[in-house]
């Protein structure tokens, strides 16, 4: 009998697992995106050649956000409806490459209760909007790098909040969890891994989580924009 050996070179199958097509429309972008934007254009007017210091700049915006009437949030609003409207109409038109087709999303129980972030992904929803703002043509990958760097410079004092805030989702969700299987649910899956960085490569949950937004933007901006009014 011949043994036959398999020699796989896993650097170019890495390769090739990264190649994204140039092609695919750009995800939407949310009010508060284009409002953190419009920070940051008024901040260079002000500060021309100023560094941002992002994790400063990130809570100012928030907090001016919070603050924000109505009215003046719905020019933002308005430019968030017309850019979804462009993903929508780009997206009806976008053929995949072949072998880049993309997977349909198994239907979810919508009573279940949603998976709890661990710290570092608490700390990413509420900077991606401001390093989006900041670095609007970024790919999803290169923001991955950003937040995971601006998440490796925090002191433990600074990572504090957000590890208090993935405990009390974890707390939560475990909770609401047993409830929705006593009452015959099934699902929902193990909490994130908190409250650290995730395991594996940073760089593949964050562009999942992206890709999660472009499908999803809406419900995502809405849970975005309370949890800064929780804050």
């Amino acid at each position: 009998m011949t043994n036959v050996v398999l020699v796989i070179n896993w650097p170019i199958l890495a390769q090739k697992a990264m190649v994204k097509d140039a092609n695919k429309p750009k995800g939407r972008t949310s009010a508060y995106a284009f409002f953190v934007l419009s920070c940051r254009e008024e901040h260079k007017k002000k500060s021309p050649g100023t560094t941002v210091n992002f994790a400063k700049f990130s809570k100012t915006c928030s907090e001016r956000w919070k603050t924000l009437a109505a009215t003046e949030k719905k020019k933002f609003e308005d430019q968030a409806k017309a850019d979804k409207d462009r993903y929508d109409q780009e997206m009806k038109n976008y053929i995949p490459p072949k072998g880049m087709v993309r997977k349909k999303k198994k239907k979810k129980d919508p009573n279940a209760p949603k998976r709890p972030p661990s710290a570092f992904f608490v700390f990413c929803s509420e900077h991606r909007p401001t390093v989006k703002g900041e670095y609007p043509g970024l790919s999803i990958g290169d923001i991955a790098k950003k937040l995971a760097a601006m998440w490796a410079k925090q002191s433990p004092k600074d990572r504090t909040p957000y590890e208090q805030k993935a405990a009390a989702l974890r707390q939560k969700y475990e909770k609401d969890i047993a409830e929705y299987r006593a009452k015959g649910g099934a699902g929902g899956g193990a909490p994130k891994r908190g409250p650290g960085r995730p395991a594996g490569s940073t760089k593949k949950a964050m562009v999942k989580a992206d890709d999660e937004d472009d499908e999803d933007e809406d419900e995502d901006d809405e849970d975005e924009e309370d949890d800064e009014d929780d804050e």
